[in-house]
C-alpha cells in the first residue's frame, strides 16, 4: 500500500535543515514565519539571546478579518516591518519556515520589504 507523506513532517525537516544554516543575532534578527490553515504568524527572533524582539499575526486587531488570507498575510508583513523599524532592527534574515516562497509567505515577505525591512 502506498502511503502519502506527512506534509508537516517534511516541512519540519526542511525547516530544520535551513535552521542549521541561518541564525538571528541582536544586530540582524531572524524573521520567522509560521503558517497555519487559518492564520499566519511572524516573529523577529534573536537566537543568541533566545528572545522574541517583535511579533505580528492575523490575530492582531489591525488585521481585517474579512480580507483574503493573502491580503491578511500582506498586512502582517506591514505590521512586523513597522514594529521592527520602530525597534531599530531594519536588517533581518528571512526564515520561511520550510514553506515554499509562494502565496501567503511571499505576500508577507514582499510587504515587509516594501515597509522598510532589508533581506
Amino acid at each position: 500500500m502506498i502511503s502519502k507523506p506527512d506534509k508537516n513532517k517534511t516541512r519540519a525537516k526542511r525547516h530544520a535543515r535551513v535552521r542549521g544554516k541561518i541564525s538571528g543575532t541582536s544586530e540582524r534578527p531572524r524573521l520567522n514565519v509560521f503558517r497555519s490553515n487559518k492564520n499566519i504568524y511572524a516573529q523577529l527572533i534573536d537566537d543568541v539571546a533566545g528572545v522574541t524582539l517583535a511579533s505580528a499575526s492575523t490575530l492582531d486587531k489591525e488585521v481585517k478579518a474579512d480580507a483574503t488570507k493573502t491580503e491578511q498575510a500582506a498586512t502582517v508583513g506591514e505590521l512586523i516591518a513597522k514594529r521592527a523599524v520602530a525597534a531599530g532592527k531594519a536588517n533581518v534574515v528571512f526564515d520561511r519556515g520550510g514553506y515554499v516562497y509562494h502565496g501567503r509567505v511571499a505576500a508577507l515577505a514582499e510587504a515587509a520589504r516594501e515597509n522598510g525591512l532589508e533581506f
